[in-house]
């Protein structure tokens, strides 16, 4: 009964120190720089219709990609325990096979170069 009491009074207390901690933060002094929008490199204070580099596109398409990869490579550890778990490594090895030649593609292609 008394660690119950003493979880409760604990939450309780550190809930008001971090309540007081934000009210507190939150009446400091912001600056023209953290008042700014981010604009993930790009000048906020230009037109927003300005054309960019498709680069970035790029970039990101490349980064799902291989995100995806990763989250379909992820449960091959457990794959040692299916039927058959050759055909599994089988599988997933091609598909690394697969994107790393599309990887090899995109760098001899200069698609992975940013300086033109």
């Amino acid at each position: 009964m008394n660690m119950i009491l003493f979880m409760i009074a604990l939450s309780l207390t550190l809930s008001i120190a971090l309540t007081t901690l934000n009210f507190w933060l939150a009446q400091m002094t912001p600056n023209s720089e953290k008042l700014s929008p981010y604009e993930c490199g790009f000048d906020p204070l230009g037109s927003a219709r300005l054309p960019f580099s498709i680069r970035f596109f790029l970039v990101a398409i490349l980064f799902l990609l291989f995100d995806l990869e990763i989250a379909l490579l992820l449960p091959l550890p457990w794959a040692t325990q299916l039927q058959s778990p050759t055909t599994t490594l089988m599988w997933a090895s091609t598909l690394i096979l697969i994107l790393t030649l599309g990887l090899v593609y995109e760098w001899i292609q200069g698609g992975l170069e940013w300086a033109e």
